[in-house]
């Protein structure tokens, strides 16, 4: 008898990219490793959306459209090239509307994806209708997807073969078109038994025929045993990964399944060992100078307790590297559990994933539920959907009191398409007025990543990508300047004093310096002096980040409470409110600019 054939869908160029490095990872670098996957008999990728979209414009000034079109020219016109979409969200953290969700389909049709696999992370069924609708209105196959994790001991009412029977039926009874159906475990958290007893259940639910997925990640060390009853209860489909981004946090490695396999009845998409093996050399070449981050290699026995995905964890490691506070992490983890408890039991996947993170970190740096964060406090308060079970009630009245919102059962796509900012004339708008071709790919890409996708297409950012080669100039940098002060060149510099920030020059000799302001302007008069706790109140920042926007100006009268300006840290918006009532003296920072933790950004008198 013929061995059953399983389609295999490699993973290593998205999920791999992104649970290993964040995502950042430059296209021209792993393009050569594409080609190698295509002559080693692989016809099915996962080539782009989910967090592999923002992060090409926050992180490597690249275009992700741009991307997926050379993709698509070098796997040729057969290739089923799939994508990761976040129902009304599609691979935006915040919800879309009506009119951005279709234009997410058509331009990924445009630009040569294939399949959408589609996916709620409240598994909230009203938030698959509308986006399901229009990937299959615009000639894509839709996957649509169960998100499954493992709840911490002690957690009931939901994530149980139960509730996935119940939210597989009103995916089936609500007339969304689909081609076939994904059960999603991004933490990798589902037991080996429940996801045998759930592939069981869908089997015998599912019309004839169905094809059925499941995709899991390495993260909590059961993703191969997952694999195997997934199998063996009747799976059409799984997902992995090449080396060196399998394992870890990400899905398992194709040779690795390949010979967990042996000896059984399945064909693992007709894939070679040997062709497999030259595969994974060209992959590990082109990324040999990235520097692999530890944690993204192991397998943790804490996940099942605080679940995080994999592709959000080295994203946020890499973040809290970038703000130097990696060292609180495994504090964040520890933490993540009573979020998860208290949240009403949201799949951890993006974007709760992140919410999760978010408002784990805020408890640790800022002490617990002292500050909640935007999506957090959003997600219990119903704007993203119903979730699972009801939240803790003491968390959501601390949410609208810190929000200063409503709860609400109004479906969130509804509460989109009222919100002006989420219309395609708000975002052509804005390119008009930035002098950016109003194409729309740009007004996508704008609504997407908001400032972030701006600074882009004004040609503005940068690139943060870690490479061992460009890590180890640096530190060889920094070891020179520090060998003395005679080894300081000459010139303009920015310093910062007691949170204060300084333009000063720097010349040997008795030389006759100009003093400029830090915008640039030339002072006429002495530089001023920083202003002193009696001459206002300083706002100082809460956590390390990035200035996103300035919201009031100096000069201005505020309120207590209201929003002064918004950092962007963690891949989260933190407003930065007047501690009270008075007029704003000065703000300190410029958009885009670095701060760290209690930086003063604004005075207020």
């Amino acid at each position: 008898m013929a061995k059953k054939f399983i389609d295999i869908m490699d993973t290593t160029f998205r999920d791999g990219f992104q649970s290993v490095f964040g995502g950042r990872v430059l296209m021209d670098d792993f393009f050569p490793a594409v080609e190698a996957a295509k002559h080693a008999g692989i016809t099915h990728f996962e080539f782009g959306g989910g967090a592999r979209f923002q992060s090409l414009y926050f992180y490597l000034n690249e275009d992700a459209f741009k991307m997926m079109d050379r993709f698509r020219e070098i796997v040729g016109p057969d290739a089923n090239l799939q994508t990761l979409a976040r129902g009304v969200n599609t691979v935006m953290l915040d919800t879309g509307s009506r009119e951005l969700i279709d234009l997410h389909a058509k331009m990924f049709k445009k630009h040569g994806t294939t399949t959408i696999r589609n996916f709620d992370a409240l598994n909230d069924v009203e938030n698959l209708k509308y986006s399901g609708e229009r990937i299959s209105h615009h000639g894509l196959k839709h996957e649509v997807v169960v998100t499954m994790m493992d709840l911490p001991p002690g957690c009931v009412g939901a994530h149980d073969v139960t509730f996935y029977e119940k939210t597989l039926r009103d995916i089936l009874d609500s007339g969304i078109p689909y081609d076939s159906i994904c059960f999603k475990d991004a933490s990798g958290t589902s037991s080996p038994k429940k996801v045998y007893e759930t592939i069981k259940m869908a089997r015998g639910l599912v019309p004839e025929g169905t094809h059925l997925r499941l995709h899991t990640h390495e993260t909590a060390g059961v993703s191969v045993a997952a694999y195997l009853a997934a199998l063996e209860a009747g799976i059409d489909g799984i997902d992995m990964a090449a080396s060196p981004v399998s394992g870890g946090t990400s899905q398992p490695d194709i040779l690795t399944m390949l010979h967990a396999t042996k000896g059984m009845d399945y064909d693992l998409g007709g894939l070679e060992i040997d062709k497999i093996l030259a595969y994974e050399k060209e992959v590990e070449r082109c990324l040999d100078d990235y520097f692999m981050p530890p944690e993204a290699t192991m397998v943790s026995p804490l996940i099942p307790f605080s679940p995080m995905p994999g592709g959000a964890l080295t994203a946020n490691t890499q973040m809290m590297r970038d703000n130097n506070i990696l060292d609180r992490y495994p504090e964040v983890i520890d933490a993540m559990r009573e979020v998860v408890e208290k949240g009403g039991y949201g799949t951890s996947v993006t974007p709760v994933s992140q919410f999760y993170f978010q408002q784990a970190l805020n408890n640790v740096m800022q002490g617990p539920w002292k500050a909640i964060a935007p999506g957090y406090g959003r997600m219990v308060l119903g704007y993203f959907g119903k979730t699972p079970v009801a939240p803790d009630p003491e968390v959501v009245k601390i949410a609208s009191e810190k929000l200063h919102l409503e709860p609400t059962t109004e479906k969130a796509l509804d509460l989109a398409d009222a919100d002006e900012t989420k219309s395609l004339a708000h975002w052509t708008k804005i390119l008009e007025e930035n002098g950016i071709e109003t194409t729309e790919e740009n007004i996508f890409i704008a609504a997407a990543c908001q400032e972030k996708g701006i600074t882009f297409l004004k040609g503005e950012a940068e690139v943060n990508v870690r490479k061992k080669s460009t890590m180890q100039t640096s530190e060889s940098n920094n070891n020179e300047s520090n060998e003395g002060v005679t080894n300081m060149g000459t010139g303009s510099y920015t310093v910062v004093v007691d949170g204060q920030r300084f333009s000063v020059q720097v010349a040997e000799g008795d030389a006759n310096i100009q003093v400029t302001a830090v915008n640039g302007e030339s002072l006429s008069t002495p530089v001023p002096t920083m202003p002193s706790s009696t001459e206002g109140t300083t706002i100082k920042a809460l956590l390390p980040g990035a200035v996103w926007k300035i919201v009031a100006n100096p000069g201005q009268s505020v309120n207590e409470g209201d929003v002064i300006l918004i950092l962007e840290s963690m891949k989260m918006e933190i407003d930065v409110v007047a501690p009270k009532g008075g007029v704003v003296k000065s703000i300190n920072v410029n958009v885009n600019d670095k701060v760290v933790e209690g930086q003063v950004v604004a005075v207020i008198g």
